[in-house]
């Protein structure tokens, strides 16, 4: 059946609101050309969304930069203010942005080991709301929240995981409470970094693909067919609970050591990079240890060092790096396999600070090994967004909840 002219009307304007979003600043002229739409069409869409308060002009185009076919709409950036978290185990990193995701203001914070949930809840809390501040932000619409552990199909929310803080659990609650305004979305940390990749990152050209997240951590997020795919409970892509040759034995229901987690996880490549005696900085260092240690043995073996009074060892250091980086492959090789004899997704990114600081050094020490192990053809990508990949996806996430409620129809 023919949708009705209200019906008509709502996909039109939402029509024209995606281009602003993907485009930026359009001439009505350009809207037409895009939506296909006719010249009276747009010129009524337009007028609605002005007075909606949706868009406003921001500018004109053209070498005279006069008349109305000049003026360039854009979307109104300060109609909804909102605010993305990374959620780790050692602290909390935040950024606030304005509709269109420019960046307002930005901030982390380390949480120690020994902070009880109460007052770790209150700095994260503390830190989010001096941000909002430093932003201007009056009112948040959304939250975005990346975090490790399951979410809850069903409702939602953060489940209790072994291993991982009882604040992330209540800190939720506490912004829902301190923000009663906003709406507060969570998200596995490792789901997040995958849209981030697919919107922003190597896996723009890919509707399905499999991201292996490699940080303190392992997990993966699997995308098929363009849709992010949770399972049954919301566990798919735990990956550390896989049970892999090379281990001392098998993972536990309440314990991942033994699985995946034993071989990948950032303790077991800081041991395995000592065994090759590579330098390991010590927990100071501004990047965490694991990522630290392949970044400098991917620079050894492609000859981009720096330090022009290094050692006069740099060839055995670099063959230590070289023997490393191939073991540490083998290791990764084990999982991205067992992932693609399963879901063939064709390709598999490195992601979180390991995968980026490893490039395609290790990438591609990768991919060798995978299509050994398997008949399915498979690219191997480093990440290129690393560790920022779970903020820019929560803020992506926190984006498209607010517009989708901003530009729906009156009458929804």
């Amino acid at each position: 059946m023919p949708a009705s002219p209200s019906t008509a009307r709502a996909i039109n304007d939402r029509l024209a609101l995606r281009l602003l979003q993907q485009q930026g600043s359009l001439t009505a002229g350009q809207l037409k050309q895009l939506t296909g739409l006719s010249r009276p069409t747009v010129a009524d869409l337009v007028e609605r969304l002005t007075d909606a308060g949706l868009i406003a002009v921001v500018g004109e185009a053209g070498e005279q930069r006069r008349g109305p076919n000049a003026k360039l709409y854009g979307i109104v950036a300060d109609r909804a203010q909102l605010a993305a978290l990374d959620v780790r185990t050692e602290g909390v990193s935040v950024i606030v942005s304005d509709l269109v995701g420019t960046v307002l203001a930005e901030a982390s914070a380390p949480i120690g080991d020994d902070t009880g949930t109460g007052p770790a809840v209150e700095q994260a809390v503390a830190l989010v709301e001096r941000v909002v501040k430093e932003a201007g932000a009056d009112r948040l619409h959304t939250v975005g929240i990346g975090a490790p552990g399951l979410i809850d199909p069903a409702s939602g929310e953060l489940r209790d995981s072994s291993g991982l803080p009882e604040w992330h659990r209540s800190l939720v609650a506490a912004l829902q409470e301190r923000l009663p305004e906003a709406r507060v979305i969570v998200e596995n940390e490792t789901n997040l970094a995958a849209l981030a990749e697919q919107r922003d990152g190597v896996a723009a050209d890919r509707d399905t693909f499999v991201l292996l997240w490699l940080g303190h951590g392992t997990g993966a997020a699997v995308v098929l067919d363009g849709a992010l795919r949770r399972g049954a409970s919301g566990g798919t892509g735990e990956i550390g609970f896989l049970p892999v040759p090379g281990t001392t034995g098998l993972p536990s229901a309440v314990d991942c050591e033994g699985g995946f987690h034993s071989l990948a996880g950032s303790a077991a490549i800081v041991e395995l990079a000592r065994s090759f005696g590579l330098l390991v900085e010590d927990a100071s260092a501004p990047e965490p240890l694991a990522a630290g240690v392949v970044g400098r043995a991917a620079a050894l073996v492609s000859g981009n060092t720096q330090d022009a009074d290094g050692p006069p060892d740099r060839d055995a250091q670099a063959a230590s790096a070289d023997r490393f980086l191939d073991t540490l492959a083998d290791h990764l090789a084990v999982g991205a396999a067992s992932v693609v004899a399963i879901l063939d997704p064709g390709c598999v990114v490195l992601g979180g600070e390991v995968g980026q600081a490893g490039g395609e050094a290790l990438a591609a020490r990768v991919e060798e090994r995978v299509r050994r192990m398997s008949p399915l053809a498979t690219v191997v990508r480093p990440s290129g967004l690393g560790g920022g990949a779970v903020l820019r996806g929560a803020l992506f996430t926190a984006r498209d909840a607010a517009q989708d409620e901003l530009f729906a129809p009156p009458d929804r």
